[in-house]
């Protein structure tokens, strides 16, 4: 249960940040909804699909959908002063969402017994696909593609769970790592850590 909550708050950080994204670039209510809908379920489905899984389509997500949806009208409703002081927020929304999706990619491949790779390929694409699909859909160009280090906290958590060094079944366990992925992902930011062959010779 405290997992699936956790869950309920990411969906809702994702849908938040699809959705502030697209008021920022202006787009109306219809585009507000795509990047809302499509940033928190867009990994997830993408995983199932790579993984020849069944698809949990949008419109069965349940009460996940309500949350998004019920995330989407309130930042649409904003005032529209607050979207762009929101928009500079939206670093520490997706660095919530891609912790608490990388986790839940892996959670699924270790549930479904695949094998290593697949739990490390099923936390990237969890954790980073939403993220992907928003900045394309707002023709921006996706965080992923940058040097700055992004997806590499998605492969760390799947490798961490994949090899038992996280158990999964711990709920202390995947809140620490959870919380660790986020700090992490903002120092990369905030220090601006590179993947650069030549950033390395200067360490």
């Amino acid at each position: 249960m405290a997992w699936d909550l956790l869950n309920f708050i990411a969906v809702a950080a994702f849908a938040f940040s699809g959705a502030i994204v697209a008021m920022s670039e202006r787009y109306d209510i219809f585009g507000v909804i795509i990047l809302g809908v499509a940033t928190p379920f867009a990994g997830g489905i993408a995983r199932n699909l790579f993984l020849q899984e069944d698809v949990i389509h949008i419109w069965e997500q349940g009460i996940f959908l309500y949350v998004a949806f019920g995330t989407i009208m309130i930042v649409y409703f904003f005032p529209k002063s607050w979207v762009m002081f929101w928009n500079r927020w939206n670093l520490y929304l997706d660095a919530f969402g891609l912790s608490a999706f990388a986790i839940q990619g892996a959670i699924f491949a270790m549930n479904h017994e695949l094998p290593l790779g697949a739990v490390m390929f099923s936390a990237i694409l969890t954790g980073v696909g939403g993220g992907v699909t928003r900045d394309i859909l707002a023709q921006r160009r996706p965080m992923v593609l940058h040097t700055e280090i992004y997806a590499v906290w998605a492969l760390i958590t799947g490798a961490l769970i994949g090899f038992g060094i996280i158990d999964y079944t711990s709920t202390v366990q995947l809140y620490t790592l959870f919380v660790a992925i986020i700090v992490l992902r903002l120092l990369s930011f905030h220090l601006n850590w590179h993947l650069r062959f030549r950033d390395l010779y200067r360490l």
